[in-house]
């Protein structure tokens, strides 16, 4: 309501302008701009509410209106609308052409989509999970990875890969891996991992319109989850910056970086951690490569402490890296030894008791911090 409040104050305003100057000779365009402008702030300071699932299903049709090289193609994407219903409605409104249902056969149309890229459509790719997509490794990588170099920049792959990533609830082992590691350690991908609606739709639409290949690690226990969604989110043509992380919560006495559902257990434990005096600074990763690494560094050499949170396996994972980074660029600002929380270095368990021990929680993240501040690590911060 308030947005529509603001438009029709707006076209008013410029209906007022437009016949005070019509009898002129001056161009009012310069005016409109000043008036857009004010109306344009006002906007942006009211913000709506919308679900990541939204978020997602919004940036592809946007795309898809905008751009018909863009197509969608996966395992009930079409007349099921979508196994997590992100692609709901897209396929009465593009057709059965550019919203494509496929067999369970990821490395069949993870191969066409490869194929349709490098003839200069742009294709989403679904996977039902990205555990699926080990299915479909090689024309991910050794395909679509690694063809813009291997060409000398002659063939581009504008290609998405997207689908929930990580542990979900009870799917067991073989359903809840998290390949932000296996996937950022490539050259030639892009890999991506929104945590709000704002992350989901500006990250996608960037993914969407980028030339090279895009690896969108999306949560399926974020999907239902609602986010401020600010009005300049809300324009057809935002989009956010691939390679830039954000700073959800300002700090001074350390620093914890994490990326997608991890970062709301960031934000959670980092009001924990203001009851006991610690001021913590949140770091959304939102892009694992490139990495953001000038930011993550600026962050350590600000609060002299660094926790790196993540759901994957430790070694060898994203926290292993964050690691090496500012150990090689801002070492001899750290205070404390780095703190790194991973998943347990093991196979998820079905139980669900076992479960939750084997994913970080809350509580992990406070002692690790409380570590790190040499404050007591005891549970009662997270009673």
């Amino acid at each position: 309501m308030w947005n529509q409040v603001v438009i029709r104050r707006e076209e008013d305003m410029l209906g007022i302008i437009r016949q005070r100057v019509a009898s002129k000779a001056n161009p009012v365009s310069s005016l409109e701009q000043g008036i857009r402008l004010i109306a344009s702030r006002a906007f942006s300071s009211s913000a709506k509410e919308m679900t990541v699932r939204d978020a997602l299903n919004s940036a592809l049709d946007e795309e898809m209106s905008a751009d018909p090289k863009v197509f969608i193609m996966g395992e009930e994407v079409g007349e099921y609308q979508g196994a997590y219903k992100i692609t709901k409605g897209l396929l009465d409104k593009y057709g059965p052409e550019r919203v494509v249902d496929t067999p369970i056969t990821e490395a069949g149309f993870t191969g066409i989509g490869v194929g349709a890229a490098y003839y200069g459509l742009r294709p989403v790719i679904e996977f039902m999970t990205f555990n699926f997509s080990m299915q479909a490794i090689d024309h991910i990588i050794n395909s679509a990875a690694k063809s813009n170099y291997m060409s000398a920049g002659q063939i581009s792959v504008p290609i998405v890969f997207r689908g929930p990533n990580g542990a979900a609830a009870g799917v067991g082992a073989q359903h809840s891996q998290c390949y932000a590691a296996w996937y950022g350690a490539c050259p030639g991908l892009k890999v991506l991992a929104p945590y709000s609606s704002e992350d989901a739709r500006g990250l996608l639409k960037a993914a969407i319109r980028d030339p090279d290949p895009v690896v969108f690690l999306e949560n399926e226990l974020l999907y239902g989850e609602s986010f401020p969604v600010s009005a300049e989110a809300l324009d057809s043509s935002f989009s956010l910056p691939i390679g830039k992380a954000k700073i959800e919560r300002e700090g001074r006495d350390v620093t914890i970086t994490a990326f997608s559902k991890m970062v709301g257990y960031a934000l959670q434990a980092a009001e924990i951690l203001a009851k006991e005096g610690i001021s913590a600074e949140v770091i959304n990763l939102r892009s694992i490569r490139p990495l953001d690494r000038s930011t993550i560094n600026a962050s350590v050499r600000k609060t002299n402490r660094l926790v790196t949170l993540e759901e994957g396996f430790p070694q060898h994972g994203v926290g292993a890296e964050i690691c090496a980074s500012v150990v090689e660029e801002s070492f001899e600002y750290l205070d404390a030894p780095v703190e790194r929380i991973a998943g347990a270095d093991v196979p998820m368990p079905y139980a669900a008791n076992l479960e939750r021990l084997a994913v970080p929680q809350v509580e992990d993240i406070v002692r690790a911090a409380k570590r790190a501040c040499y404050r007591s690590s005891s549970l009662s911060a997270s009673a």
